[in-house]
């Protein structure tokens, strides 16, 4: 009776959940986001079955309490409920559709939850196969990047039904602050690769910037300081400074966060679809050239925002 009253007065973001903590989870592909990821969900007291091809990073996991799997299949085999952060489209298609993935033993009523940043079709092509075995299949990116995901406070992007995110949202509530629900499938895909479009010109522009500053004689800790209170502020001028000595990530040698590879993949994804929509994106457009340089040269693997450093290597050819 207690329980019954105090629903009609708790706000909606605070109602009591009815899931059970002891819920067992797969989760596949645990790299620098999806260990975090992984190990939050332990944290929340979920039993973990874990499956990656970087044994070490498996072992953190199991020296956490995970439990190993060989394969993606395996993992189907024991729950109903799995999810997948993997780097593109054809790891994803593989890991769902090859020959000892999910869909090989999936169990009905499974809940299906990708994390990657991959093509809205191929989200898609998942999500119908997976209706036809009734069971749920969300496509959920996420923003906000490897301290956000070690942090739980990640941002979900989430494609697919009204009853899948509903069941979705509790467990995404583990491993993020903020879990959106953006329209059918495809639609978390969707709203990424636009939001990583415009994150990726928000950087050059601001690496440009300070570059340029520093040529014209600033200091760039001064210009950034009067950006951040100007109308040129963004993202990326005050919380994800690319100049060394400003931002944490570019001080630490651009090493760790989101890299210059993924970048650029998702800057194809999103060129993609705009030539498939016949869209202009001329700033994207650049932005991915731009990226895919940086990708055949040594700041392949660093965060995006060496941007800075080849702008300033450039200028100094």
């Amino acid at each position: 009776m207690l329980l019954r009253r105090l629903a009609h007065v708790i706000p909606r973001p605070y109602q009591i959940r009815t899931y059970s903590k002891g819920t067992t989870v797969g989760f596949i592909g645990v790299g620098n986001m999806g260990g975090h990821m992984a190990s939050n969900l332990i944290k929340a007291g979920h039993s973990v079955i874990i499956h990656d091809k970087d044994t070490s990073a498996v072992d953190k996991l199991v020296a956490m309490g995970a439990k190993k799997a060989d394969n993606p299949a395996a993992i189907a085999m024991e729950t109903t409920t799995i999810v997948t952060m993997l780097p593109s489209s054809p790891h994803v298609l593989d890991v769902y559709k090859g020959a000892k993935g999910i869909m090989s033993t999936m169990q009905n009523n499974t809940l299906l939850i990708d994390s990657s940043t991959i093509d809205p079709a191929v989200s898609r092509e998942i999500a119908a196969i997976v209706t036809d075995k009734n069971s749920d299949y969300l496509d959920a990116p996420v923003s906000g990047g490897v301290a956000k995901a070690r942090d739980a406070q990640l941002t979900f992007i989430v494609g697919g039904s009204e009853d899948g995110f509903s069941r979705a949202k509790p467990l995404l509530d583990d491993m993020g602050a903020n879990v959106i629900h953006c329209g059918g499938s495809g639609c978390g895909q969707a709203v990424k690769i636009c939001n990583n479009m415009m994150l990726a010109v928000a950087m050059i522009g601001t690496a440009e910037t300070i570059n340029l500053g520093i040529k014209l004689g600033l200091d760039p800790k001064l210009l950034t300081d009067v950006l951040n209170v100007s109308t040129g502020r963004t993202f990326c001028s005050e919380l994800y400074n690319p100049c060394p000595g400003i931002g944490p990530l570019a001080t630490n040698g651009y090493q760790g966060g989101f890299g210059t590879k993924l970048m650029a993949k998702d800057l194809g994804l999103a060129q993609d679809a705009a030539t498939a929509l016949k869209q202009p994106t001329p700033l994207g457009s650049l932005a991915h050239q731009i990226y895919r340089i940086m990708s055949q040269q040594e700041y392949a693997d660093l965060d995006f925002s060496s941007v800075f450093k080849f702008i300033q290597s450039s200028d100094n050819q």
